[in-house]
């Protein structure tokens, strides 16, 4: 989501802040097809065709272009969505070079070019990726659960505003537990499900799983259940009047 400080003076998202997601997205997409320690090397000139405005949210996407012994290609695209409208336009585009670092946990050559990823299917639940910084951690170096109950409850917001095409608010929270911590450096993915829909209301579920980036061991964390409301401008109820995904 962009949210206020993630925009500049003109109310767009910052292009720095554009850079770091593209960045981060590169280098997700290179650990999880070399199980190896990264490193950017370069990035080609990246245009910004469109601005992205405060309220939107980012998709970023990461694809394979090029792989070779020791370093790869990572193309990445970044798409803007109006959640309200549905509308979409692309902001960037840029293609990124990661060299894995020699060491004891790096195995060389690279894996070959994976095949082609299948198209989702249109009832795919929505999938959020995050890592792991030290600026999220506690003080035994695992995900603040602050900060991963703050990603569950956008995780929330976003896949019951993408269904409804209205302006949500959460309304209530079920109960949270965390079965099992996750460490610096780990990626984070949410997986956001809508599980009924009433006249104005959503139950929306979000499960918390969690990935060593060099081993690819997945561990799922914890499982959230949140209503969500839709409401007017006014922060009155509504009936939806229309559906997306």
């Amino acid at each position: 989501m962009i949210f206020p400080g993630d925009t500049n003076h003109h109310g767009t998202l910052f292009g720095g802040v554009a850079l770091a997601h593209m960045d981060k997205v590169a280098f997700l997409t290179a650990t999880r097809h070399g199980r190896a320690p990264f490193v950017t090397a370069r990035s080609e000139r990246i245009d910004f065709t469109a601005p992205g405005f405060s309220g939107e949210m980012v998709e970023v996407h990461g694809t394979l272009t090029r792989v070779g012994n020791s370093s790869l290609d990572v193309e990445v695209n970044v798409i803007a969505e109006e959640l309200v409208s549905g509308e979409r336009r692309n902001l960037t585009r840029g293609l990124f070079t990661m060299v894995a670092r020699k060491g004891p946990d790096t195995r060389l050559p690279l894996p070959p070019m994976p095949a082609p990823a299948p198209e989702p299917a249109e009832d795919e639940p929505l999938r959020m990726v995050e890592m792991v910084f030290p600026t999220s951690t506690n003080h035994h170096g695992n995900l603040f659960g602050g900060d991963a109950m703050k990603m569950m409850g956008k995780a929330a917001f976003i896949a019951a505003t993408r269904h409804c095409r209205e302006i949500v608010v959460m309304a209530s929270s079920d109960r949270i537990d965390f079965t099992s911590p996750i460490g610096e450096g780990s990626m984070i993915e949410l997986v956001s499900r809508i599980r009924m829909t009433g006249r104005s209301s959503m139950l929306v579920e979000v499960e918390l799983w969690a990935e060593e980036l060099l081993s690819g061991l997945r561990s799922h964390a914890a499982t959230a259940r949140y209503t969500m409301v839709a409401v007017d401008k006014d922060g009155r109820p509504q009936s939806f009047t229309r559906t997306g995904s």
